[in-house]
């Protein structure tokens, strides 16, 4: 076997090489045309996979993967023992271990294999095998496709969920089923993007998703900063500013859409319902299309005083017509069945020839994975009180949404305590994202390998720990800042921290920073 070490190649470089072999003892009447082929190079491909970067799983995923491969492999050097991968918010991964839910994946297991349920009727929950046989009777087999907008009856689910929880109707021909909310993130860009005309206000700092999205499809960024000195909220002040910026860059680039994180990632902030208002409105007067990314909403660690409002309920509420398509997914909330790869968006105020487009682009890939639609049903659909599968289901969930809210205090206070580091603690989402002052000598250090200093603290952190983060340059940050994220999943949360401690303190004392 080959070890990633000895394939490794640069995360942002991309280069293929065609080459033929000659067999010594036969000759081609191809012979002479073949040899002078031109090999395919990077230089031949879409130059706007150039441009695109996707910090999750970059350079510093690439470098876990080696020490695992290291510590499998039995080498003893390391100064740790495993790999925490705290960079990219994975609930089931190896290593961080939350155990899926029994409900969703006993459903899952009766349309997988049918003939399971002869052997577990009468020991498995009653509510189980007849969802199961709902879903049966309307998909027929999982290894079939289904519509493209996604199997109707899941659709219909989706609906009834938006329609209890906003208080407004849902159409469930406004309902796509996509392969994980990025998927429908990725359409909807694809649709709305003239190449580098169309510009996109997003958050600062974002997902990765948006910027590598945009540099696929020759979407021009406009960056608007949160602000972290008030818990990361959004100002309106900032949006109107990076509007300004884009026209006096040149009137060339047209402002077209508006992204909105909430919570947010990789802050955890959440929108308080007068902000989203007056979002709504700044999209009215600028005419943008509003993208509301929507996948934590069920990750609330204070929802007493931080709770969730969709965009839909805010723009139902105000009886706008701005255009807005909301997203949601099962990778997130309790469920963190990411590699199903299920989620929908929904679309409001989108008029029926534009669906229309959008589902001739959606039919190009046939349909998203049926495991993953199953798994949407059960998000939306879960056991409800009285029924045989609640008490299970609530003690599942309870657990999980205590571990993480004890995972994010305890992180947020013991990173607050440390000299240089400040962090918000995130009252939603499944991350943090602290600030780190660092000192010159590391600032010039990483000048000298051509990195940026967080990028410099986070390798140097995997080295010395094990522990796998993002660094804020990854995200996006104002200049001269560094920041890292960190998921809250970790188990062994006292420990983990610990690492993070100690680490800070040695590479301030190494950096003179003490």
């Amino acid at each position: 076997m080959i070890s990633l070490a000895s394939r490794r190649v640069h995360y942002n470089t991309l280069s293929f090489r065609l080459t033929r072999a000659a067999h010594p003892s036969r000759s081609s009447p191809f012979s002479s045309s073949a040899s002078a082929m031109r090999s395919l190079t990077a230089a031949d491909l879409n130059p706007s996979v150039a441009n695109v970067h996707y910090a999750v799983r970059g350079e510093l995923a690439i470098k876990a993967e080696e020490h695992r491969e290291k510590l499998a492999a039995g080498h003893k050097h390391l100064p740790f023992d495993k790999v925490i991968s705290s960079n990219i918010g994975n609930p089931q991964q190896k290593g961080l271990d939350q155990p899926p839910l029994t409900f969703p994946r006993q459903v899952a297991a009766l349309l997988e294999y049918p003939p399971l349920v002869d052997l577990v009727r009468g020991k498995w929950p009653q509510d189980v095998i007849d969802r199961a046989k709902e879903l049966q009777e309307e998909i027929g087999s999982i290894g079939a496709y289904s519509h493209s907008k996604g199997v109707p009856l899941i659709r219909k689910s989706v609906a009834k969920f938006i329609q209890e929880r906003d208080g407004y109707p849902s159409d469930p021909e406004n309902i796509f089923l996509t392969t994980g909310a990025s998927a429908g993130v990725s359409l909807i860009l694809n649709v709305l993007i003239t190449p580098n005309v169309t510009g996109v206000l997003i958050p600062i700092p974002q997902y990765p998703l948006y910027t590598a999205t945009l540099a696929q499809f020759s979407g021009v960024p406009l960056p608007y900063h949160l602000s972290e000195s008030d818990d990361w909220s959004t100002s309106l002040d900032e949006i109107r500013a990076a509007l300004r910026k884009a026209e006096a860059h040149g009137s060339h680039v047209v402002p077209r859409a508006l992204v909105v994180i909430n919570p947010g990632n990789p802050t955890g902030a959440i929108l308080d319902k007068r902000t989203m208002e007056d979002v709504v409105r700044l999209c009215e007067e600028h005419s943008l299309v509003l993208l509301a990314d929507e996948v934590y909403q069920a990750n609330l660690h204070r929802p007493d005083t931080h709770p969730f409002h969709s965009f839909k309920q805010v723009v139902r509420d105000l009886r706008s017509p701005v255009p807005l398509f909301s997203f949601h997914s099962i990778s997130k909330g309790v469920f963190g069945e990411c590699g199903r790869r299920g989620g929908y968006f929904e679309c409001t105020n989108i008029p029926d020839d534009v669906r229309a487009v959008l589902y001739k682009m959606a039919s190009v890939s046939l349909c998203p994975p049926l495991s993953g639609q199953v798994g949407v049903d059960c998000l939306v659909r879960p056991p409800k009180p009285g029924q045989p599968s609640y008490e299970l289901y609530a003690r599942e969930t309870d657990a999980i949404h205590a571990a993480l809210r004890h995972r994010t205090r305890l992180s947020a206070a013991r990173l607050n305590a440390l000299p240089g580091v400040s962090c918000v603690d995130s009252p939603g989402a499944l991350y943090l994202y602290p600030k780190i002052e660092l000192p010159q000598k590391a600032v010039e250090e990483a000048a000298r390998q051509g990195k940026a200093p967080d990028a410099l603290y986070a390798l140097e952190l995997l080295d010395a720990t094990g522990i796998c983060v993002v660094p804020g340059s990854g995200f996006g940050q104002k200049d001269g800042e560094s920041h890292y994220r960190l998921t809250c999943l970790c188990p062994g949360v006292e420990e983990y921290v610990g690492k993070l401690e100690s680490f800070h303190l040695k590479f301030l004392e190494k950096y003179g920073g003490l």
